[in-house]
């Protein structure tokens, strides 16, 4: 399984940009993806994440109500929109999706897009 994230890009503060993840497999087997961050100095972080269905989301406290995560199965699709972006929102995102297993749980990370907000 490969996760390409894009749409990451330089943004000015209130401005919007829209992440997504491409998965080389159907992501109708993940159980669970999400979108984590990672700012320079800081550790990574969940910032959305969501179930196999789409009907369950869970967000940071940080993102609630400006960033909405979905995804399209029969695309194999992840999605990240992000909306009034603010400083402390400039982070590498990294797409991970994840798949229960009778061997465990399986974790597949992507390689990150850069989405730098500007003041």
């Amino acid at each position: 399984v490969q996760l390409v994230e894009s749409g990451g890009g330089l943004v000015q503060a209130g401005g919007s940009l829209k992440l997504s993840c491409a998965a080389s497999g159907s992501t109708f087997s993940f159980n669970s993806m999400g979108w984590y961050r990672q700012a320079p100095g800081k550790q990574r972080e969940l910032v959305a994440s969501i179930n196999s269905g789409g009907g369950s989301t869970n967000y940071a406290d940080s993102v609630k109500g400006r960033f909405t995560i979905s995804r399209d199965n029969a695309k194999s699709m992840l999605y990240l929109q992000m909306n009034s972006l603010k400083p402390e929102d400039t982070a590498v995102y990294y797409c991970k999706a994840s798949k229960s297993t009778g061997l465990g749980t399986l974790r597949y990370w992507g390689q990150g897009t850069q989405v730098t907000v500007s003041s």
